[in-house]
Protein backbone atom coordinates (compact mmCIF):
# COMPACT_ATOMS: atom_id res chain seq x y z
CA UNK A 1 0.00 0.00 0.00
CA UNK A 2 1.36 3.61 -0.50
CA UNK A 3 2.48 5.27 1.92
CA UNK A 4 -0.25 8.10 3.18
CA UNK A 5 0.66 11.53 1.32
CA UNK A 6 0.72 14.76 4.10
CA UNK A 7 0.48 18.14 3.78
CA UNK A 8 -0.06 21.11 6.34
CA UNK A 9 -0.44 24.86 6.33
CA UNK A 10 -0.19 27.00 9.95
CA UNK A 11 -2.80 29.66 10.73
CA UNK A 12 -2.02 32.15 14.23
CA UNK A 13 -5.12 33.66 15.82
CA UNK A 14 -5.09 36.32 18.60
CA UNK A 15 -6.98 37.46 21.27
CA UNK A 16 -6.57 40.18 24.03
CA UNK A 17 -6.40 39.21 27.87
CA UNK A 18 -9.58 39.03 29.36
CA UNK A 19 -10.33 41.51 31.81
CA UNK A 20 -11.30 41.00 35.95
CA UNK A 21 -15.56 41.06 35.09
CA UNK A 22 -14.96 38.61 32.12
CA UNK A 23 -12.83 36.12 33.87
CA UNK A 24 -15.29 36.05 36.77
CA UNK A 25 -18.48 35.81 34.07
CA UNK A 26 -16.72 32.89 33.11
CA UNK A 27 -15.81 31.25 36.50
CA UNK A 28 -19.39 32.15 37.90
CA UNK A 29 -19.94 29.62 33.99
CA UNK A 30 -18.28 27.15 35.83
CA UNK A 31 -19.67 27.18 38.95
CA UNK A 32 -22.60 26.42 37.72
CA UNK A 33 -21.00 23.13 36.10
CA UNK A 34 -19.27 22.59 39.31
CA UNK A 35 -22.66 22.27 41.23
CA UNK A 36 -24.63 20.04 38.47
CA UNK A 37 -21.41 17.51 39.05
CA UNK A 38 -21.40 17.88 42.48
CA UNK A 39 -25.61 16.80 42.51
CA UNK A 40 -24.67 14.09 39.79
CA UNK A 41 -22.12 12.42 41.95
CA UNK A 42 -24.17 12.06 44.78
CA UNK A 43 -26.57 9.93 42.22
CA UNK A 44 -23.92 7.80 40.97
CA UNK A 45 -22.42 7.11 44.26
CA UNK A 46 -25.62 6.52 46.13
CA UNK A 47 -27.42 4.67 43.20
CA UNK A 48 -24.05 2.30 42.86
CA UNK A 49 -24.72 0.99 46.33
CA UNK A 50 -28.13 0.19 45.79
CA UNK A 51 -27.16 -1.15 42.53
CA UNK A 52 -24.43 -3.36 43.17
CA UNK A 53 -26.61 -5.50 46.32
CA UNK A 54 -29.13 -5.95 44.43
CA UNK A 55 -26.88 -7.82 41.68
CA UNK A 56 -24.43 -9.91 44.01
CA UNK A 57 -28.38 -10.86 46.01
CA UNK A 58 -29.95 -11.39 42.56
CA UNK A 59 -26.67 -13.84 41.99
CA UNK A 60 -26.90 -15.60 45.29
CA UNK A 61 -30.57 -16.38 44.60
CA UNK A 62 -29.80 -17.90 41.13
CA UNK A 63 -26.91 -19.88 41.79
CA UNK A 64 -28.70 -21.26 44.50
CA UNK A 65 -31.52 -22.82 42.51
CA UNK A 66 -29.83 -22.86 39.30
CA UNK A 67 -30.11 -26.49 37.98
CA UNK A 68 -27.76 -28.44 35.37
CA UNK A 69 -28.95 -30.18 32.33
CA UNK A 70 -28.14 -32.80 30.23
CA UNK A 71 -27.54 -31.88 26.15
CA UNK A 72 -28.00 -35.62 25.52
CA UNK A 73 -31.31 -35.94 26.44
CA UNK A 74 -34.15 -33.93 25.48
CA UNK A 75 -35.46 -30.60 26.78
CA UNK A 76 -37.28 -31.99 30.46
CA UNK A 77 -40.60 -29.64 30.15
CA UNK A 78 -40.73 -30.05 34.26
CA UNK A 79 -37.53 -27.28 33.93
CA UNK A 80 -40.22 -24.58 32.57
CA UNK A 81 -39.53 -21.27 34.42
CA UNK A 82 -36.60 -22.74 36.07
CA UNK A 83 -32.70 -21.28 35.46
CA UNK A 84 -30.88 -23.82 33.93
CA UNK A 85 -27.40 -24.06 33.39
CA UNK A 86 -25.66 -25.61 29.72
CA UNK A 87 -22.42 -25.86 28.15
CA UNK A 88 -22.26 -27.11 24.77
CA UNK A 89 -21.82 -26.16 20.59
CA UNK A 90 -23.68 -23.26 19.01
CA UNK A 91 -25.83 -24.87 16.32
CA UNK A 92 -27.45 -23.01 13.93
CA UNK A 93 -29.48 -24.27 10.40
CA UNK A 94 -27.82 -22.65 8.02
CA UNK A 95 -24.76 -20.64 6.51
CA UNK A 96 -24.44 -16.86 6.58
CA UNK A 97 -23.35 -15.27 3.21
CA UNK A 98 -22.91 -12.00 1.36
CA UNK A 99 -23.87 -12.90 -2.05
CA UNK A 100 -22.21 -10.02 -3.46
CA UNK A 101 -18.74 -10.89 -2.41
CA UNK A 102 -19.75 -14.99 -2.45
CA UNK A 103 -18.71 -14.77 0.95
CA UNK A 104 -20.36 -17.71 3.22
CA UNK A 105 -19.72 -19.03 6.90
CA UNK A 106 -21.78 -21.29 9.31
CA UNK A 107 -21.98 -18.82 12.77
CA UNK A 108 -24.27 -16.76 14.39
CA UNK A 109 -23.12 -13.82 12.95
CA UNK A 110 -21.32 -12.43 9.99
CA UNK A 111 -20.25 -8.97 9.76
CA UNK A 112 -19.14 -6.65 6.60
CA UNK A 113 -16.80 -4.18 7.49
CA UNK A 114 -16.60 -0.53 4.64
CA UNK A 115 -13.46 1.58 4.65
CA UNK A 116 -13.09 4.27 2.30
CA UNK A 117 -9.73 6.02 1.39
CA UNK A 118 -10.36 9.80 2.67
CA UNK A 119 -8.16 12.91 3.90
CA UNK A 120 -8.73 13.46 7.20
CA UNK A 121 -7.54 16.45 9.19
CA UNK A 122 -4.91 16.99 12.42
CA UNK A 123 -4.60 19.73 14.24
CA UNK A 124 -1.97 21.06 17.04
CA UNK A 125 -2.14 24.28 18.93
CA UNK A 126 0.05 26.00 21.08
CA UNK A 127 -0.24 29.29 23.00
CA UNK A 128 2.19 31.93 23.30
CA UNK A 129 2.02 35.11 24.58
CA UNK A 130 3.02 38.58 22.06
CA UNK A 131 2.63 42.44 22.19
CA UNK A 132 0.44 42.30 25.31
CA UNK A 133 -2.18 39.40 23.52
CA UNK A 134 -2.53 35.63 23.74
CA UNK A 135 -2.31 33.91 20.07
CA UNK A 136 -2.82 30.68 19.09
CA UNK A 137 -1.14 28.62 16.37
CA UNK A 138 -2.76 25.97 15.19
CA UNK A 139 -1.00 23.71 12.44
CA UNK A 140 -3.99 21.75 10.09
CA UNK A 141 -1.85 18.36 8.44
CA UNK A 142 -3.70 16.46 6.05
CA UNK A 143 -3.40 12.43 5.48
CA UNK A 144 -5.05 9.73 3.03
CA UNK A 145 -6.32 7.12 5.59
CA UNK A 146 -8.94 4.15 5.55
CA UNK A 147 -11.65 4.94 7.57
CA UNK A 148 -14.87 2.91 8.49
CA UNK A 149 -16.78 6.85 8.77
CA UNK A 150 -17.40 9.52 6.58
CA UNK A 151 -15.40 12.12 7.17
CA UNK A 152 -17.00 15.68 6.41
CA UNK A 153 -14.27 17.45 4.26
CA UNK A 154 -16.41 20.84 4.44
CA UNK A 155 -15.38 21.06 7.97
CA UNK A 156 -11.50 21.38 7.44
CA UNK A 157 -9.40 24.66 8.04
CA UNK A 158 -8.74 24.03 3.80
CA UNK A 159 -10.98 21.96 1.91
CA UNK A 160 -9.53 22.55 -1.29
CA UNK A 161 -7.65 19.84 -2.47
CA UNK A 162 -8.81 17.83 0.57
CA UNK A 163 -12.52 16.70 -0.72
CA UNK A 164 -14.30 13.37 0.26
CA UNK A 165 -16.72 11.83 -1.12
CA UNK A 166 -20.40 12.46 0.69
CA UNK A 167 -21.04 8.74 1.36
CA UNK A 168 -19.76 5.21 0.34
CA UNK A 169 -20.69 3.27 -2.36
CA UNK A 170 -21.07 0.25 -0.18
CA UNK A 171 -22.79 -0.07 3.74
CA UNK A 172 -21.01 -2.07 6.06
CA UNK A 173 -23.65 -4.94 7.92
CA UNK A 174 -23.84 -7.12 10.28
CA UNK A 175 -26.20 -10.34 9.50
CA UNK A 176 -27.53 -12.53 12.31
CA UNK A 177 -28.66 -15.87 12.39
CA UNK A 178 -32.13 -16.54 12.51
CA UNK A 179 -31.99 -19.39 14.70
CA UNK A 180 -29.00 -20.25 17.24
CA UNK A 181 -29.13 -22.82 19.98
CA UNK A 182 -26.86 -25.15 22.05
CA UNK A 183 -28.39 -28.96 22.90
CA UNK A 184 -32.10 -28.85 22.33
CA UNK A 185 -33.03 -25.29 23.62
CA UNK A 186 -32.85 -21.90 21.48
CA UNK A 187 -31.47 -19.15 22.81
CA UNK A 188 -32.85 -15.53 23.65
CA UNK A 189 -32.29 -12.24 21.25
CA UNK A 190 -30.22 -11.07 24.29
CA UNK A 191 -28.22 -14.47 24.68
CA UNK A 192 -27.34 -13.86 20.92
CA UNK A 193 -26.31 -10.50 21.48
CA UNK A 194 -23.74 -10.90 23.75
CA UNK A 195 -21.75 -13.75 20.98
CA UNK A 196 -19.42 -10.56 20.50
CA UNK A 197 -16.30 -12.55 19.62
CA UNK A 198 -15.74 -11.21 15.79
CA UNK A 199 -12.66 -12.73 14.34
CA UNK A 200 -11.29 -12.13 10.63
CA UNK A 201 -12.51 -14.37 7.83
CA UNK A 202 -9.39 -15.06 5.92
CA UNK A 203 -10.17 -14.88 2.22
CA UNK A 204 -8.54 -18.21 1.20
CA UNK A 205 -11.38 -19.45 -1.12
CA UNK A 206 -11.39 -19.16 -4.58
CA UNK A 207 -10.98 -15.54 -5.65
CA UNK A 208 -13.18 -13.09 -8.41
CA UNK A 209 -13.91 -13.58 -11.77
CA UNK A 210 -10.35 -11.41 -13.74
CA UNK A 211 -12.71 -9.46 -15.23
CA UNK A 212 -14.57 -8.78 -12.18
CA UNK A 213 -14.99 -5.30 -10.64
CA UNK A 214 -13.14 -6.81 -6.73
CA UNK A 215 -9.62 -7.37 -6.81
CA UNK A 216 -8.74 -9.29 -3.59
CA UNK A 217 -5.62 -8.32 -1.89
CA UNK A 218 -4.53 -9.94 1.75
CA UNK A 219 -8.46 -10.08 3.85
CA UNK A 220 -10.31 -6.94 1.55
CA UNK A 221 -12.13 -7.38 -1.08
CA UNK A 222 -10.74 -4.02 -3.05
CA UNK A 223 -13.42 -1.57 -5.25
CA UNK A 224 -10.26 -0.37 -7.57
CA UNK A 225 -7.94 -2.55 -9.91
CA UNK A 226 -4.85 -0.66 -7.98
CA UNK A 227 -5.19 -1.79 -4.23
CA UNK A 228 -1.57 -1.05 -3.12
CA UNK A 229 -1.77 2.79 -4.73
CA UNK A 230 -5.53 3.49 -3.74
CA UNK A 231 -7.05 6.79 -4.46
CA UNK A 232 -9.61 9.16 -2.16
CA UNK A 233 -12.67 7.58 -2.80
CA UNK A 234 -11.84 3.94 -2.85
CA UNK A 235 -13.81 0.96 -1.17
CA UNK A 236 -12.27 -1.99 0.52
CA UNK A 237 -14.47 -4.31 2.02
CA UNK A 238 -13.37 -7.11 5.15
CA UNK A 239 -15.37 -9.43 6.74
CA UNK A 240 -15.39 -11.12 10.20
CA UNK A 241 -17.71 -13.70 12.20
CA UNK A 242 -18.89 -14.83 15.97
CA UNK A 243 -20.16 -17.47 17.37
CA UNK A 244 -18.92 -20.65 14.57
CA UNK A 245 -22.10 -23.34 14.76
CA UNK A 246 -22.19 -26.96 13.43
CA UNK A 247 -19.95 -29.92 12.88
CA UNK A 248 -17.01 -29.27 10.78
CA UNK A 249 -17.98 -26.06 9.92
CA UNK A 250 -15.35 -23.92 7.75
CA UNK A 251 -12.88 -21.83 9.51
CA UNK A 252 -12.99 -23.84 12.63
CA UNK A 253 -14.91 -26.54 14.89
CA UNK A 254 -17.97 -25.06 16.79
CA UNK A 255 -17.76 -22.34 19.50
CA UNK A 256 -18.62 -23.81 23.18
CA UNK A 257 -20.57 -21.40 24.96
CA UNK A 258 -22.20 -22.01 29.24
CA UNK A 259 -25.36 -20.54 29.51
CA UNK A 260 -27.75 -19.44 32.41
CA UNK A 261 -30.85 -18.38 31.47
CA UNK A 262 -34.93 -19.42 32.44
CA UNK A 263 -35.85 -22.72 30.21
CA UNK A 264 -39.59 -22.31 28.70
CA UNK A 265 -40.11 -25.28 26.76
CA UNK A 266 -37.46 -25.04 24.13
CA UNK A 267 -36.49 -21.97 24.74
CA UNK A 268 -33.68 -20.02 26.86
CA UNK A 269 -35.20 -16.92 28.26
CA UNK A 270 -34.40 -14.45 31.36
CA UNK A 271 -34.93 -15.23 34.35
CA UNK A 272 -36.64 -12.66 36.98
CA UNK A 273 -35.19 -12.64 40.45
CA UNK A 274 -36.87 -11.92 43.77
CA UNK A 275 -35.23 -8.99 43.67
CA UNK A 276 -36.15 -7.56 40.19
CA UNK A 277 -33.23 -8.40 38.06
CA UNK A 278 -32.51 -10.79 35.30
CA UNK A 279 -30.28 -13.09 34.11
CA UNK A 280 -29.52 -14.31 31.08
CA UNK A 281 -25.61 -15.17 31.21
CA UNK A 282 -23.67 -15.91 28.62
CA UNK A 283 -19.89 -16.78 27.93
CA UNK A 284 -17.41 -18.17 25.13
CA UNK A 285 -16.22 -21.26 26.92
CA UNK A 286 -17.24 -23.96 28.99
CA UNK A 287 -17.83 -22.67 32.22
CA UNK A 288 -19.78 -24.84 35.64
CA UNK A 289 -22.68 -22.94 37.08
CA UNK A 290 -20.44 -22.02 40.02
CA UNK A 291 -17.72 -20.87 37.46
CA UNK A 292 -20.85 -18.79 35.66
CA UNK A 293 -22.21 -17.00 38.99
CA UNK A 294 -18.39 -16.39 40.42
CA UNK A 295 -17.25 -14.90 36.95
CA UNK A 296 -20.33 -12.48 37.34
CA UNK A 297 -19.67 -11.68 41.21
CA UNK A 298 -15.93 -10.39 39.60
CA UNK A 299 -17.61 -8.10 37.52
CA UNK A 300 -19.75 -6.81 39.40
CA UNK A 301 -17.46 -6.18 41.89
CA UNK A 302 -15.39 -4.45 39.34
CA UNK A 303 -17.95 -2.40 38.82
CA UNK A 304 -18.60 -1.26 41.53
CA UNK A 305 -15.37 0.28 42.20
CA UNK A 306 -15.14 1.66 38.69
CA UNK A 307 -18.52 3.70 39.77
CA UNK A 308 -17.11 4.56 42.81
CA UNK A 309 -13.84 6.36 41.31
CA UNK A 310 -16.10 7.80 38.73
CA UNK A 311 -17.84 9.40 41.35
CA UNK A 312 -15.70 10.70 43.62
CA UNK A 313 -13.97 11.88 40.85
CA UNK A 314 -17.62 13.78 39.55
CA UNK A 315 -17.36 15.43 43.14
CA UNK A 316 -14.16 16.52 43.53
CA UNK A 317 -13.93 17.81 39.88
CA UNK A 318 -17.29 19.67 40.82
CA UNK A 319 -15.87 21.15 44.39
CA UNK A 320 -13.01 22.28 42.67
CA UNK A 321 -14.70 23.99 39.73
CA UNK A 322 -17.70 25.53 42.58
CA UNK A 323 -14.30 26.94 44.44
CA UNK A 324 -13.00 28.23 41.36
CA UNK A 325 -14.49 31.83 42.17
CA UNK A 326 -11.68 32.49 44.88
CA UNK A 327 -8.99 31.39 43.06
CA UNK A 328 -9.96 34.65 40.41
CA UNK A 329 -10.67 37.07 43.07
CA UNK A 330 -7.02 36.46 43.96
CA UNK A 331 -5.30 35.64 40.81
CA UNK A 332 -3.55 39.55 40.27
CA UNK A 333 -1.22 38.67 42.91
CA UNK A 334 1.32 36.12 42.04
CA UNK A 335 1.81 34.62 45.95
CA UNK A 336 -1.41 34.24 47.13
CA UNK A 337 -3.00 32.80 44.43
CA UNK A 338 -0.63 30.15 44.59
CA UNK A 339 -1.81 29.49 48.33
CA UNK A 340 -5.09 29.83 47.55
CA UNK A 341 -4.84 27.21 44.39
CA UNK A 342 -2.97 24.82 47.00
CA UNK A 343 -5.72 25.23 49.76
CA UNK A 344 -8.83 24.67 47.51
CA UNK A 345 -7.14 21.56 46.34
CA UNK A 346 -6.28 20.44 49.40
CA UNK A 347 -9.98 21.35 50.47
CA UNK A 348 -11.42 19.40 47.13
CA UNK A 349 -9.77 16.33 48.08
CA UNK A 350 -10.77 16.28 51.62
CA UNK A 351 -14.92 17.00 51.55
CA UNK A 352 -14.94 15.10 48.20
CA UNK A 353 -13.12 11.92 50.27
CA UNK A 354 -15.47 12.43 53.04
CA UNK A 355 -18.50 13.20 51.48
CA UNK A 356 -17.73 10.56 49.42
CA UNK A 357 -17.51 8.04 51.82
CA UNK A 358 -21.21 9.14 53.38
CA UNK A 359 -22.83 9.02 50.16
CA UNK A 360 -21.95 5.28 50.20
CA UNK A 361 -22.54 4.70 53.65
CA UNK A 362 -25.24 5.88 53.06
CA UNK A 363 -26.58 3.81 50.24
CA UNK A 364 -25.34 0.65 52.28
CA UNK A 365 -27.77 1.82 55.66
CA UNK A 366 -30.74 -0.15 54.18
CA UNK A 367 -29.42 -2.93 53.27
CA UNK A 368 -26.16 -3.35 55.95
CA UNK A 369 -26.78 -0.86 58.44
CA UNK A 370 -23.48 -1.97 60.62
CA UNK A 371 -21.43 -1.88 57.72
CA UNK A 372 -22.60 1.33 56.95
CA UNK A 373 -22.15 2.58 60.43
CA UNK A 374 -17.99 1.82 60.03
CA UNK A 375 -18.35 3.87 56.56
CA UNK A 376 -19.69 6.69 58.19
CA UNK A 377 -17.06 6.60 61.14
CA UNK A 378 -14.47 6.39 58.50
CA UNK A 379 -15.44 9.59 56.78
CA UNK A 380 -15.49 11.34 60.21
CA UNK A 381 -12.35 10.17 60.84
CA UNK A 382 -10.36 13.25 58.97
CA UNK A 383 -12.57 15.88 61.31
CA UNK A 384 -11.87 13.97 64.69
CA UNK A 385 -8.26 14.23 64.18
CA UNK A 386 -8.03 17.86 63.11
CA UNK A 387 -10.18 18.83 65.84
CA UNK A 388 -7.96 16.86 68.49
CA UNK A 389 -4.52 18.27 66.45
CA UNK A 390 -6.15 22.18 67.45
CA UNK A 391 -4.63 23.84 70.80
CA UNK A 392 -6.81 23.68 73.57
CA UNK A 393 -7.82 27.57 74.97
CA UNK A 394 -5.84 29.11 77.32
CA UNK A 395 -8.19 30.08 80.86
CA UNK A 396 -8.12 33.71 80.93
Amino acid sequence: MSAPSRDMHTRVSSQSKPGFLERLSETAGGTLVGVALFVLSFYVLFTNEGRALRVAASLDEGLSQVVALDLSSAPDFQNNNHLVHLSGPLRTAQALHDPNYRVSVQAAKLKRQVEMYQWVEHQESRDFEEDGQTKTETTYSYSTEWRSDVTNSRNFDKEIGHINPSAMAVESVTVVAPDVWVGRLYLSNGLVEKIENFQTLSLSFPTPDPDSFLTVDGDYFYHTPYPRRPEVGDVRVSFSYAGLSGEGSYPGPAQVVSVVAMQRDDKLMPFKTKSGDKLEILYLEELSAQEVFEREQQSNTRLLWALRAAGWGLMFLGISLTMRIFYTLVDWVPLLRELVSLGLKIFALSVSCSLSLLTIAAGWLFYRPLVAGAIAALALLPVLIARSRTPPKKNQ
